[in-house]
């Protein structure tokens, strides 16, 4: 695949947080960095004056752009760290070693501690995190601590040292911060419970937890233990008051690789991030090109062993989105919620914005291909026999049953072809019917192009139900055009697809290109029936009274009123003011005109 160049590549760089990755022409990274407006952050390096010459020497070398899309600006941050450590590009700063952020430990013993640490080890306990900074670990321990009775002494709390009364109670338990799990005064189960509730509030589950201090709290009240409810009532309000953080990283993922895979009918998109030690260290988006409509198990299959051999990589588990055959060897693991899934549908968002950026470059330097795309997706979302190139839309206006219109538009290979636009003045049709007008225009429309042997289109829309379907399907069928040009009705509410002679309507992804082209066609028709149908109510509103009085024109009417600012004033003016404006003659004329009829 060939590399865009540079400014195409900022041009499809998505307005979200991430990280980006500068390569030189080598394919060397020279430069990792984080932002919380990837396409913003990185236009700025090549249109500010750079005062620093390492700056400018950067930018000069930099070749190709490579960029992961995060969910916040912390997890940014994070993940910046792991990569500058992972590959130390020549013009980052060193960064510390892996103690530089802190985790929070449930230490993996009877009775567990809750504690801050900048050390993970491989002991079983749990590690949550980990935090930007020191305040948030502080914050997120002082409200455990405050909602659950845990101890902080470090004591080996095995069941044979409390029974053989090896340790006292101190100055915690007297204090209420404990509940004496030393001398046995509070159960294993009783404290586990609490540990399971902070692990929930840990990953940003609250919901457990304030459930149960309020069953707690009106309990409480309820035996009329006032000042015990009252504190429980506080615990909940502290809850509901803090703001839970999202991260990335999980230290139970560990030497893991990530696919997902993103498809259209010509491409599939399959990205890549490889964890370890619950870091994400790489993210790479394989392209394919589809050759004999191959599934997205056979391509995620084939992506698969191509990226492991590509970044040598010996992961002994993968996360994929559905099961695939790869051997025994390798264990395949399908997420369906928590931390992995949250890693799996990271990894789906990367390939769908990487499939979006692919269609812009292409509709920059290769618009044949982009129009192909479309155009043969269309053909499957709306069922076609063939693709539609040519497609004309029908919509009719009419206000209060006025200066009834129609207007009809046409797209040529998706786009509009503003020349070929037509206005419709309804002719055999009195009043506001809606139905029988579209069948007027569409038979006028066709009638015309077969008389002048000019070209069909491949699909006509109708703007409205069944009911203008089924009107404009009889213009085709007199025409004997029905089955020759497909044809399809789109209702206005749901965005329901209606097809004849099927009563069950469509409905397309409402993020789908065809949709959104569909709803193009059809907001064009309706805003060129409307500017048609304002013209006409505006040029009738001009045909006053003065436009009836014989001798007098169109000239003479806009002199008039221009002067006198109505046609009241004008019927209500001496002759020699009305001399004064258009000369004797035509004074004369106008002054008789109103003076007879009083």
């Amino acid at each position: 695949m060939k590399v865009p160049t540079i400014d195409i590549q900022i041009k499809t760089l998505p307005n979200s947080p991430g990280v980006y990755q500068y390569f030189d022409a080598e394919g060397t990274i020279i430069y990792v960095g984080k932002a919380k407006n990837l396409k913003k952050r990185v236009s700025s390096y090549f249109t500010k004056n750079h005062d620093n010459g390492k700056t400018r020497v950067l930018v000069k070398k930099i070749a190709r752009i490579k960029h992961i899309v995060v969910e916040t600006e912390t997890d940014a941050l994070l993940l910046e760290n792991n990569l500058i450590k992972k590959h130390k590009p020549r013009y980052n700063v060193l960064l510390k070693d892996d103690k530089s952020y802190p985790w929070i430990c449930i230490k993996k013993e009877r009775f567990p501690r809750v504690f801050s640490t900048r050390r993970v080890f491989k002991d079983g306990s749990e590690y949550f995190g980990p935090y930007t900074s020191g305040k948030t670990v502080h914050t997120l321990l002082d409200l455990i601590k405050g909602l659950y009775n845990l101890r902080n002494c470090n004591f080996n709390l095995s069941e044979e040292k409390i029974n053989a009364g090896k340790y006292k109670v101190c100055l915690e338990y007297h204090l209420g911060n404990c509940k004496g799990a030393c001398e046995g005064l509070e159960t294993e189960a009783e404290y586990n419970e609490n540990i399971k509730a902070i692990k929930e509030i840990l990953k940003g589950n609250f919901k457990d937890s304030l459930s149960q201090f309020k069953v707690q709290m009106k309990e409480l009240a309820a035996d009329m233990r006032f000042e015990e409810a009252q504190k429980i009532k506080e615990k909940i309000e502290v809850l509901e008051n803090y703001q839970s953080r999202s991260t990335i990283v999980n230290p139970k993922i560990s030497n893991v690789d990530v696919f997902s895979i993103m498809s259209d009918e010509g491409y599939g998109y399959i990205n890549f991030l490889q964890l370890s030690y619950g870091s994400i260290i790489r993210s790479h988006t394989l392209e394919i090109k589809k050759k004999l409509d191959e599934t997205d198990k056979e391509l995620l299959e084939l992506a698969i062993t191509e990226i492991r051999q590509r970044f040598n990589s010996n992961s002994k588990e993968i996360y994929v989105p559905f099961k695939v055959d790869l051997g025994e060897q390798l264990k395949v693991t399908v997420p369906k919620l928590g931390d992995k899934k949250h890693i799996l549908d990271l990894s789906l968002r990367n390939a769908k914005y990487f499939r979006m950026e692919r269609f812009k470059q292409i509709k920059i330097v290769d618009p044949d291909r982009h129009v192909n795309r479309i155009m043969a997706q269309m053909k499957v979302d709306l069922r076609l026999s063939e693709e539609p190139r040519h497609i004309e839309c029908f919509d009719n206006s009419n206000i209060q049953g006025t200066h009834p219109v129609a207007a009809c538009v046409v797209f040529k290979n998706g786009k509009p072809s503003k020349k070929d636009y037509r206005h419709f003045n309804i002719k055999t049709v009195e009043g506001p019917d809606d139905f029988a007008s579209m069948e007027e225009v569409v038979y006028r429309r066709y009638k015309r192009l077969l008389d002048e042997n000019q070209p069909l289109p491949q699909l006509i829309i109708i703007d409205g139900g069944k009911g203008q379907l089924s009107s404009a399907l009889k213009s085709l069928d007199a025409l004997g055009l029905r089955g020759t040009i497909a044809i399809i009705g789109i209702a206005k509410r749901l965005e329901e697809l209606f097809y004849p002679d099927d009563p069950i309507p469509l409905y397309l992804d409402k993020k789908s290109e065809t949709l959104k082209i569909t709803q193009q066609l059809r907001n064009e028709a309706h805003r060129f029936g409307i500017e048609h149908h304002r013209n006409k109510r505006s040029k009738t509103a001009l045909n006053t009274e003065l436009e009836t009085i014989p001798g007098i024109g169109e000239k003479t009417v806009v002199e008039l009123l221009r002067h006198f600012k109505s046609a009241k004033r004008v019927a209500n003016a001496k002759v020699d003011e009305l001399e004064d404006v258009v000369g004797v003659s035509r004074a004369n004329k106008v002054y008789n005109f109103y003076n007879e009829k009083q």
